[in-house]
């Protein structure tokens, strides 16, 4: 380890340090994470802005011992300062698309109302501002030779990471872990929609042979005929199948073999926290009964890893500011979750 020789693994993190109490710098990291306060398009309800200072603050309470990866923080894990022009771009955005939600709700046609239209227009240049960044962001640090994770915000938030990664990798493949299909073309007029990121991705970025979706159980029918009609690019494991599978007694390992089986050689695992049993996530921005335990999920992890597969980069979204109850378990479910995927982005290095 390079960083402070002081840092006592075993005791409590130090919010004066980095992300899980660590004592590293961006430079002496092997893995950066680049928070994204977004959340222009969410549906339902908002929070996911916060999701990457309220997982910072959680993750002091992360114990740095991981039985699947022993020492992966050994390797430095950093969260750049998180860009308050972003945030507050976001929520000036947010604002407007409330509007535009609200009239649409109403009945209204955003079409026949010139503000709303300018409105529609901004929120839709806005997204493609936050793109931009992100890929500029993130291309740097590729560029860097750094392991590179995200942390939104909102589904929308990893586009321009993922054009980024398809700039280094040619062929690779994307596990999506969520409860939504997120499919749909410009939901709600929302070009860069958090509901169209999945579309979006599949549309722009060619280097992505593979959509590979586990636990979905909301979607539309147009939703369902593009994942029929993909010629396979798509594979969808959805969460009904899933457990009438384990209903008739077919073993979780068995299911996580089935989903290892369609998967290419390198991997990219956008991680929606909402694909979760939603007692783990209650404030995330559009929770749906269902989902997975986060046991079930890193064990999914741990066969891709163990099958020699390469993790190429990984998001993770959704997760609220649990203002919404009160409590705190969204951000602790979340850096543990985040944890993991670091663990494993760096494990055999």
């Amino acid at each position: 380890m390079s960083a402070n020789t002081k840092f006592d693994p075993n005791s409590l993190g130090l919010k004066s340090n980095n992300i899980f109490g660590l004592p590293f710098t961006e430079e002496q990291s092997q893995l950066v994470l680049l928070p994204v306060p977004w959340e222009v398009t969410v549906s339902y309800r908002v929070g996911t802005a916060r999701g990457p200072e309220n997982i910072f603050n959680a993750s002091m309470q992360v114990d740095l011992f991981d039985p699947d990866v022993p020492g992966g923080w050994e390797k430095g894990f950093y969260m750049r300062p998180i860009d308050r022009n972003i945030r507050a771009k976001s929520d000036y955005l947010r604002q407007c698309a409330e509007l535009i939600i609200s009239n649409m709700i109403d009945g209204g046609d955003v079409a026949d109302n010139v503000q709303l239209s300018e409105k529609l227009k901004e929120i839709n240049n806005g997204g493609k501002l936050l793109i931009d960044w992100v890929y500029e962001m993130t291309k740097d640090l590729l560029k860097q030779g750094k392991k590179t994770g995200l942390v939104g915000g909102d589904h929308s938030t990893p586009f321009g990471f993922i054009k980024a990664i398809a700039e280094v990798h040619s062929d690779f493949g994307i596990l999506q872990i969520d409860a939504h299909a997120d499919l749909r073309v410009a939901y709600e007029g929302f070009t860069w929609s958090h509901a169209s990121i999945m579309y979006n991705v599949l549309q722009h970025i060619p280097q992505v042979k593979k959509l590979v979706q586990v636990g979905i159980r909301d979607y539309c029918d147009e939703e369902l005929e593009m994942i029929q009609q993909s010629n396979g690019r798509i594979t969808t494991f959805f969460d009904k199948d899933i457990k009438a599978q384990q209903y008739d007694g077919v073993t979780w390992k068995s299911i996580c073999g089935d989903i290892l089986a369609t998967l290419p050689q390198k991997i990219y695992i956008s991680f929606d926290i909402d694909g979760l049993d939603p007692k783990l996530c209650p404030n995330t921005g559009t929770p749906v009964p269902g989902g997975f335990e986060t046991e079930q999920i890193f064990y999914l992890f741990k066969m891709i890893h163990d099958s020699g597969r390469e993790l190429v980069g990984f998001d993770l979204n959704e997760v609220s500011s649990g203002s919404h109850t009160g409590d705190g378990i969204d951000a602790i479910v979340g850096a543990r979750v985040l944890f993991k995927l670091c663990n494993f982005m760096v494990a055999g290095e």
